[in-house]
């Protein structure tokens, strides 16, 4: 009963016509964050950005992690290939990711030892 009142006063179900028309965009700008649809698609996007970035036979022994404040977390399942992406195609493997994912602020990467296992 409280949800059907604040729905109510929001103006929802009530019949009436809403004072003005929202533009669509807006109307799926909600939805999207409200299901959190945009995460998802940023998700698949840097995981494709990465795979693409570091080539096939390397991204089977990657996972990509978070990303915060920038860092984006790596995890590795050999420790050869977790020193070779570490210090020596880190600098490579950034700017590409840059040139791919514009709109996406990725300052750093931080690679870790780990499993594939999600």
């Amino acid at each position: 009963m409280e949800a059907k009142r604040s729905r109510l006063a929001k103006g929802i179900g009530s019949g009436s016509a809403p004072s003005k028309p929202e533009k669509l965009g807006e109307i799926l700008s909600r939805l999207f964050a409200a299901r959190g649809w945009g995460r998802r698609h940023e998700r698949v996007r840097l995981e494709e950005a990465w795979s693409e970035t570091v080539g096939q036979r390397a991204a089977g022994h990657t996972r990509v992690g978070a990303l915060r404040r920038g860092v984006l977390e790596v995890f590795v399942d050999s420790s050869v290939l977790l020193q070779e992406l570490a210090h020596f195609q880190k600098r490579r493997l950034l700017e590409q990711l840059r040139a791919r994912l514009t709109g996406m602020s990725i300052n750093d990467l931080r690679f870790r030892s780990g499993t594939m296992n999600q």
